[in-house]
């Protein structure tokens, strides 16, 4: 006999939901709820079928119902929580998972997961974790979230020792292994370096997650890239249902062109496109800025918000509060700066909140999905040939994809003592974070201090932890690591008068200098580096191309070594490359930010046209002007 009572239906609709009978277990649910609308264990387990589904909207509701019956129940509250998360509604999710660990104060889950919305104070979030430790010792969930929270923290080599814990604790649970390896390269600590690169590629080809960030870091060659990513954009990013876009008032011909980061700080893509937002043509262009990250009330913020037509404070928002600011704003183009990289907010792009929409400069590779339909590139970084490898449709900028600011500061000459280098002999200089580092280019600049016996390495350690490693790399090469010196955290001006102590950098690779090497550039001071066969490995060649110094490009190690070692030794030829770049700072390319408005604002109008002519959206070039 079918069961009838309330009871008997949750008993059967449990022991259904159990065995993995999910449609049995909802149509028991919704006759026991047709029965007694009210029935909380009814109303919470037709909840968790629904959040099971995907189906957050209704599941949230059905939670709701019960906390509205019983509001004791801490389950309702942490399952609650998650799917606000889910959602970005970080601050109610934040409130409910308290609300859960309170109630169910042996319950670590819950504490672990209000504990993830706490990695911006990252004191507090590992004691969190820690807390959760206590009652979970073996919780792999707890030590990578305690791994998070020392990383953000500025504590990479804690991060490392807890990301391995949870990977040994959990070897399915991938991200942490990635996150591990990560850590360990912010701390030059390559044990092993091998042997986890072959893990993440093996990882790539078994379909498990990993880091998109960190397989451009060590290399892994382009496909593998883009399933990386493409994984992890599925993972990650629940879909949300298809927008549809009224036909636009054309009204007085503008294009609204709104920008999302985290980034509007003090960062290093706010210094970058700073005077991109100044230069923008206010006659064909309203131009926005979305920011979810914290306010520093930092100069650069202050400057950006300034710039633009409207700034609009995203954090705390959640995805439908974003979606409908840009509905609002009547945007038609939205420019995602983030992609893959540290604060990215990746449900901003499981929707399609614009006509059109662009990724641009923070992640220099492919998504892997989503609703994105362009990513701007240049003829180096991005040729039209790598279009395969690319989820979006590749835009190909005539100079060179980096914006740039003419208003950065240009230091005068700085006391090479200050910086614990020698007041004479030659300086090569490498001021990369330690993560771009790897034991083959490092062994190459160790044989360039031996073959220029008067050289120093000036290195960059911004957590102070990387140094020691780097030392004794350097004496297991035979090299005294007195000749190595550090370079931590600076404001920008006294960052860049570091460089007017070195006289050549050293390019990192595979994953090649960014802002490291236009600041560089901009200081007047030669840039030595590697072409690769893929976006992050191809930067500083596009770089180098934009200010006329492409003969500094190379294809392959022995050609870098060799070349940095003629410079290093003919230090006329050395000087006649700085005075280039002295003499064109204010005419290339790379530093002409009108001329580059120009070109990115024609990209957009095409891109438009397209739309407006009710073309999919397809790869092009944009023509350079004068």
């Amino acid at each position: 006999m079918p069961p009838s009572s309330p009871t008997d239906l949750l008993r059967a609709a449990t022991g259904a939901y159990r065995q993995g009978r999910l449609a049995e277990a909802e149509d028991l649910c919704r006759a026991l709820l047709d029965a007694e609308p009210a029935h909380i264990g009814g109303l919470f387990l037709l909840a968790v079928l629904r959040m099971s589904a995907g189906d957050g909207g209704m599941a949230a509701d059905l939670f709701q119902s019960v906390l509205a019956l019983n509001p004791a129940i801490a389950d309702a509250h942490g399952n609650l929580a998650m799917i606000r998360q889910q959602q970005g509604d970080l601050a109610e999710a934040e409130t409910l998972f308290d609300r859960a660990a309170a109630l169910a104060p042996n319950n670590a889950g819950w504490r672990i997961g209000r504990s993830m919305l706490r990695l911006e104070r990252p004191a507090q979030a590992a004691g969190d974790f820690q807390g959760a430790l206590v009652l979970e010792p073996a919780s792999a969930t707890a030590w990578r979230g305690l791994g998070l929270a020392r990383r953000t923290g500025g504590d990479p080599a804690g991060a490392a020792t807890a990301f391995d814990r949870a990977f040994r604790i959990d070897p399915m649970l991938d991200l942490a292994d990635g996150e591990a390896f990560a850590s360990h390269l912010d701390i030059a600590d390559w044990r092993d370096y091998d042997v986890r690169r072959r893990r993440v590629e093996r990882h790539i080809d078994e379909g498990r997650t990993v880091l998109p960030l960190l397989t451009q870091w060590i290399g892994i060659d382009p496909a593998r890239q883009r399933r990386a990513a493409a994984l992890v954009f599925r993972q990650q990013v629940v879909p949300a249902p298809a927008t549809a876009f009224p036909a636009r008032d054309q009204g007085d011909g503008r294009l609204t062109i709104a920008y999302l980061s985290s980034d509007f700080h003090e960062h290093a893509t706010a210094y970058l496109a700073a005077e991109l937002f100044e230069q923008h043509d206010r006659k064909h262009f309203r131009i926005l800025a979305g920011c979810y990250s914290r306010d520093d009330d930092s100069p650069i913020r202050r400057r950006i918000r300034g710039a633009v037509d409207g700034f609009q404070p995203l954090r705390g928002m959640g995805t439908a509060g974003v979606a409908d600011w840009v509905a609002a704003q009547g945007v038609d183009i939205l420019v995602d700066l983030k992609g893959f990289t540290a604060g990215a907010r990746l449900d901003l792009l499981s929707r399609r909140m614009a006509p059109v929409q662009v990724a641009y400069l923070g992640y220099p590779g492919t998504m892997g999905g989503g609703p994105l339909d362009y990513l701007i590139g240049d003829p180096l970084v991005t040729p039209a040939c790598d279009q395969p490898l690319y989820h979006e449709k590749i835009v190909i900028l005539p100079d060179c994809y980096q914006v740039n600011d003419r208003h950065r500061p240009l230091p005068a000459t700085v006391d090479r003592a200050a910086l614990g280098l020698p007041a004479s002999g030659f300086v090569f200089g490498a001021l990369h974070p330690p993560r771009k580092l790897n034991p083959e280019m490092f062994g190459c600049w160790m044989r360039l201090l031996r073959a220029v016996p008067d050289a120093s390495l000036y290195l960059h350690d911004p957590w102070g932890a990387a140094a020691t490693n780097l030392r004794q790399a350097a004496q297991a090469a035979g090299i005294d690591p007195a000749r190595l010196a550090f370079a931590g955290t600076a404001l920008l001006v006294d960052h860049l008068a570091r460089y007017r102590a070195i006289d050549l950098c050293l390019d990192s690779f595979p994953y090649t200098g960014h802002t490291t090497t236009s600041d560089a550039l901009w200081m007047g001071v030669p840039v030595v580096t590697r072409r690769g066969d893929g976006f992050a490995a191809r930067v500083s060649a596009s770089l180098l191309r934009a200010v006329g110094l492409g003969e500094l490009v190379t294809d392959d190690l022995a050609g870098y070594e060799a070349l940095a070692l003629s410079l290093a030794r003919d230090r006329q030829k050395l000087a006649g490359l700085k005075a280039h770049l002295e003499a064109v700072r204010g005419t290339a390319p790379l530093f002409d930010t009108p001329r580059f408005t120009r070109h990115l604002e024609t990209a957009y109008r095409m891109m438009w046209d397209r739309r407006s002519a009710g073309l999919a959206p397809a790869g092009f070039s944009v023509p350079p002007q004068a």
